[in-house]
């Protein structure tokens, strides 16, 4: 029982559970060394130190009308009537009655005890209780403090016992019977059970045990005293001393299952929300890509657009009738440059901007849907769990991870500046198109990039016709020429495009990689949190559970 009882301690505070659970279960723990015990419990002025008093048959307790016991009292066997304070301040009185060389009573203020302080410590001394003793009176019978106290006895899965003092005040056996049935029939609406039940007269039975015996068989005691004696013998006190910690670890293991189920259900949508974020950041690396590959087509289309003018230069250019005219390079230049270059540098640089601010606004658009999702997030049980207690440090460091994270997206969405990000891009696009032209040219705009590689071409086709249009004049030289010139053109024209695609590509993945980057850190003290977390809680139902069925077993 030792052992078992230990792994119970060992799971509850590596949850941790709060200090008075697990106070309580080694105060239950501790009960294994000590005689039994029997706690009296009810409201004040219900008769329970007057049932105490008769029960023992000394005046061990003060009694009235008022709250008379302010402190919790612990009954046990001496030669003499005594009392005083115990280490942990507890009342311990003494009596000379037989009854309590085998067991110990505890008489407890009321549970409507006028200091708060009183009912508190009622509620942590019952956990220690082999057997309650709940104490009703007739004339107001359940009420509701009662009833909500019962309901405290009931969770720890304690064996009780109702007691209805003051049965004596009913002029008619009919007046009891109908507050006896009242009673039964609340108990077992609290205790999902038919508990044993007396209805008793404290003040009959002092009487009877001090010289007046004819008030003997109007105590009802006779058979409450019949049924502890045969409820309290030796075998039957065994099995309630072992069901007292079984009870309590149950009741313990239970409530941190419900604890831990509740856990899991909010770290449940915490992942739920984690994956939603993973599957929306991969949707947007396709929606990227599909979204590049249009614009990259743009710009692709103003080279080709280029390409074809060229064509088309070179078809009226290198012809019988301007044999004179190609003789002179600079024109030539000149002529290629305003028909085939024309405003395709300016448009590029137009396309690959638009590019650039796109990437950027989408950038922007993932960073205000992380934050909106956090502050959803925050509002749905960022603050409050539902139905549980604060155990430990999870629902703090939650919370504070959950503002953390939020208050980050937050910050980047308030103070993203989206000039800085987009020259950043273009500076980055820009320069990784000149070294892939190996132009050393990071200083020039996209635009200029083609204009350079452009006139290049145009110098290559004019230089192509004065090497040897004038030394081959005739149909069959000039249609080889132009063929080469073509070939010439063409092979410039898609080695620019090749470098265009590539470089912005380049820097088009690297930017989407750094976004989706700088969301993943962003969120991941968060989901490191929420993944250990539901791990840890899995565990630990897993564990209260084959715990609870275990303590089943031993139960039987």
């Amino acid at each position: 029982m030792r052992q078992h009882l230990a792994q119970l301690r060992d799971l509850l505070v590596g949850l941790p559970a709060t200090g008075a659970d697990l106070d309580a279960l080694v105060a239950s723990i501790r009960q294994l060394d000590e005689l039994f015990m029997i706690v009296v419990v009810g409201e004040f002025n219900a008769g329970k130190s007057a049932f105490v008093n008769a029960l023992l048959g000394h005046r061990v307790f003060e009694e009235g009308v008022t709250p008379t016991t302010a402190r919790i009292q612990v009954i046990k066997h001496a030669a003499t009537l005594a009392s005083g304070d115990d280490a942990s301040g507890t009342l311990v009185v003494t009596a000379p009655v037989e009854l309590l060389r085998d067991l110990q009573i505890v008489d407890t203020p009321g549970t409507n005890a006028i200091h708060r302080e009183h009912e508190r410590l009622t509620r942590e001394f019952v956990p220690r209780a082999d057997l309650v003793l709940f104490v009703t009176s007739a004339d107001r019978p359940f009420t509701e403090s009662e009833r909500t106290f019962l309901e405290t006895i009931r969770d720890w899965g304690k064996k009780i016992v109702i007691l209805v003092n003051k049965a004596d005040i009913f002029e008619t056996a009919a007046e009891l019977s109908q507050v006896l049935a009242f009673v039964d029939q609340a108990a077992a609406q609290l205790l999902g059970l038919t508990a044993q039940r007396f209805a008793i007269s404290a003040r009959h039975a002092w009487r009877a045990k001090h010289g007046d015996p004819e008030h003997w068989e109007a105590s009802g005691f006779g058979p409450l005293e019949t049924f502890l004696r045969e409820t309290l013998d030796d075998e039957e006190r065994f099995r309630l001393k072992i069901a007292n910690p079984l009870g309590v670890g149950s009741a313990l293991a239970a409530r941190y299952e419900a604890v831990a189920a509740e856990r899991l259900a909010v770290l449940s949508a915490d992942i739920d929300a984690l994956d939603a974020t993973t599957r929306q950041l991969a949707l947007y690396g396709e929606d990227l890509e599909r979204g590049f590959e249009l614009r990259m087509t743009a710009v692709e289309k103003v080279l080709v657009e280029m390409e074809a003018r060229g064509h088309s230069f070179l078809d009226d250019t290198l012809r019988i009738g301007r044999v004179f005219d190609l003789l002179n390079r600079p024109r030539v230049q000149r002529e290629f440059e305003e028909r085939v270059v024309a405003d395709a540098p300016t448009i590029v640089e137009r396309r690959v901007s638009e590019l650039i601010d796109w990437l950027v606004d989408q950038d922007l658009r993932q960073w205000q849907a992380l934050s909106s999702q956090l502050a959803q997030r925050r509002q749905e049980h960022g603050d409050h769990l539902p139905g549980g207690q604060d155990l430990g440090t999870f629902q703090t460091e939650r919370a504070t991870l959950l503002d953390s994270v939020g208050r980050q997206a937050q910050r980047v969405v308030e103070t993203y500046d989206r000039r800085l990000e987009a020259q950043a891009l273009a500076d980055g696009a820009r320069t990784a198109v000149a070294a892939t032209a190996a132009l050393g040219a990071s200083a020039l705009g996209l635009g200029a990039l083609v204009t350079v590689v452009a006139t290049t071409a145009a110098a290559d086709v004019s230089g192509i016709l004065a090497a040897g249009v004038l030394g081959a004049v005739g149909m069959l030289v000039l249609p080889a020429r132009r063929r080469h010139a073509r070939a010439e053109l063409e092979a410039k024209v898609a080695d620019l495009r090749q470098r265009l695609t590539t470089a912005l590509r380049s820097e088009f993945v690297a930017a989407r990689d750094r976004s989706a980057q700088r969301l993943a850190d962003g969120m991941a003290p968060y989901s490191r949190f929420v993944r250990a977390e539901r791990a840890k809680w899995t565990d630990a139902r897993s564990a209260l559970d084959t715990w609870r069925r275990r303590s089943a077993a031993l139960s039987r």
